[in-house]
């Protein structure tokens, strides 16, 4: 007993340990920025303007802010959700020729900075763009073209959540509810369909997330017409400079992710805990029938309209010019934009995902350890929780708040290349925790107990008996922290020095000049960011962790 009671001590201290460094990365680079700038809005002059609070959020300009903001975000969702079901029946049950190919290219989106898909988009419904070259239509400063952009995003978010779980369902319980005289419809509502609920939930809850904190597809595609919570954080911050209004709309959009991350963690709780899966290798079958042939088709026709059309009308439109004059044109800095090459921002941008790959694995990895075992209580779960925040925490915010907090000593890093990596670091650690977390909660814990025993130190335990059973996970989350830090645009865009922007920012400035050359160079950048990303996405489906498409 006094050994096994020894044994948790240690383990506890090694969890704490663990836990040390994410806390204080967290504290320092996030915590600390974002109350600086909330302290700076709600506090001038050395008085507290609690009192603007209440007229802030009465302002009819902020309300329809906040109305738009919620609105789009569930018809986002709703859209996302009956598009996206079909494709994920389809990965779960159907077995069919060039599937793992056609898994890649729908997760292609979900990788791809903002940026890129609002471009993406503007070249196929925007001025000058596909549509209105063939039939005179324009989507642009529509709301309909925010909507599209955003399942263009999230597609894969359901298809791979729902998809992945629907893969590892028995499908014998819903033959035998079938063989006992139900109809198929009414054997999935009342077999299947509750099994998927808390995987539908918590797809839905993201996508949720990721659409109510939307920033580059917004502001490219909406124009001055709409905004959301993001967007307007942004303009009051950089355009207004009325740090008041924007420090009350990034309190409400916390309150408002922390609502929704406590869901989703509930939601994944309840799927882990409730569920018995089967091996998802015997669960798929050729297509049968008129009705399995003609669903395929439809979800193979969606992914080509929505997905690759946007992506392949880019690509043509960076070859508009004759002799690849907008890529040519990349290598002349013209003294507008740029101090540097438009090119030069791609081996910055390498240089910085790099960095902060590095950071976001070191990072994630020690919670992600900290994190693995089953019995944690409160206090875990809810440090689990918090680096989720910042993925939907404004990121605008956190980049101002960098300039903000870390201006003075010893923290001075204003001028510092590091401060872009820390920032990327921070959107990607959670990647990181999130592909990691499963693969290390799935080791044998006998495998560490028997270590333990033998005399083995919990740094030992962890370089002979995790290490080896999770470096193919962890090649994962570096690909996925890889490319999300290579698209971060929302806190880059405050801190990217004009003589060295990041793509994403390089890819916004060019858009928001006048001028074909300047457009042409939009597009020929976005292509090359892509190119960049689908390569990182193609070496994560070279190592994935199992079979069911989940990473």
């Amino acid at each position: 007993m006094r050994q096994a009671a020894t044994r948790r001590t240690r383990a506890n201290a090694a969890r704490l340990g663990l836990m040390a460094v994410p806390a204080a990365f967290f504290a320092v680079f996030f915590a600390w920025p974002v109350t600086a700038i909330v302290l700076r809005g709600l506090k001038a002059d050395g008085t507290w303007h609690l009192g603007r609070v209440a007229d802030v959020l009465l302002r009819p300009d902020i309300r329809h802010v906040l109305w738009f903001t919620t609105w789009q975000a569930l018809a986002s969702t709703a859209l996302t959700l009956l598009l996206a079901l079909p494709a994920a029946y389809v990965f779960a049950r159907l077995d069919f020729p060039g599937k793992q190919v056609l898994r890649a290219v729908i997760t292609v989106p979900f990788v791809l900075p903002t940026v890129v898909v609002g471009t993406a988009f503007l070249a196929l419904v925007g001025h000058g763009g596909l549509l209105d070259e063939l039939w005179g239509v324009r989507l642009d400063t529509t709301v309909w073209a925010i909507l599209l952009a955003h399942v263009f995003f999230n597609y894969a978010v359901v298809v791979r959540t729902v998809g992945g779980l629907w893969a590892q369902l028995d499908p014998r319980q819903e033959e035998a509810a079938r063989m006992l005289g139900a109809s198929p419809l009414r054997a999935w509502r009342q077999v299947t369909l509750p099994a998927l609920a808390p995987a539908v939930a918590a797809a839905a809850l993201m996508v949720f997330l990721f659409t109510f904190t939307s920033f580059g597809v917004v502001q490219i595609l909406g124009g001055p017409t709409f905004s959301t919570l993001e967007v307007e954080i942004y303009r009051q911050t950089s355009e207004v400079f009325d740090l008041t209004t924007a420090a009350v709309l990034t309190l409400l959009q916390f309150a408002a992710v922390g609502a929704i991350l406590a869901v989703h963690a509930w939601t994944v709780r309840r799927r882990e805990s409730t569920l018995r899966l089967v091996d998802a290798s015997v669960t798929a079958r050729r297509p049968r029938g008129t009705g399995q042939r003609a669903l395929l088709a439809g979800v193979l026709a969606t992914v080509a309209l929505l997905l690759v059309l946007p992506l392949a009308v880019l690509v043509r439109r960076s070859l508009d010019a004759p002799g690849f004059a907008y890529y040519r044109a990349l290598t002349d800095a013209d003294g507008g934009t740029f101090l540097t090459a438009p090119l030069n921002a791609v081996w910055t941008s390498l240089e910085y995902a790099v960095a902060a790959t590095a950071i976001a694995l070191a990072v994630g990895g020690l919670a992600a350890a900290a994190l693995a075992r089953r019995d944690a209580g409160r206090l875990v779960r809810g440090f689990d929780a918090l680096l989720m925040l910042p993925l939907g925490v404004s990121a605008v915010t956190v980049g101002f708040g960098f300039l903000i907090a870390l201006d003075r000593p010893p923290l001075d890093l204003r001028e510092s290349w590091i401060l872009i990596p820390l920032a990327q670091a921070l959107v990607g650690a959670p990647f990181v925790v999130r592909t990691m977390l499963p693969v290390l909660r799935a080791v044998d814990v006998r495998l560490r107990e028997a270590a333990s025993v033998l005399g083995a130190s919990p740094w030992r335990v962890w370089r002979e008996v995790d290490l080896p059973l999770v470096r193919r996970a962890l090649l994962v989350a570096a690909g996925f922290a890889f490319a999300v830090s290579l698209g971060e645009f929302g806190a880059t865009v405050f801190i990217a020095r004009p003589d060295n922007p990041t793509l994403p920012v390089a890819v916004a400035r060019l858009l928001s000049r006048p001028g074909e050359l300047n457009y042409g160079q939009a597009m020929a950048l976005s292509t090359i960011l892509m190119v960049v990303c689908v390569a990182a996405l193609l070496l994560l489906e070279r190592v994935r962790v199992d079979r069911t498409g989940e990473f």
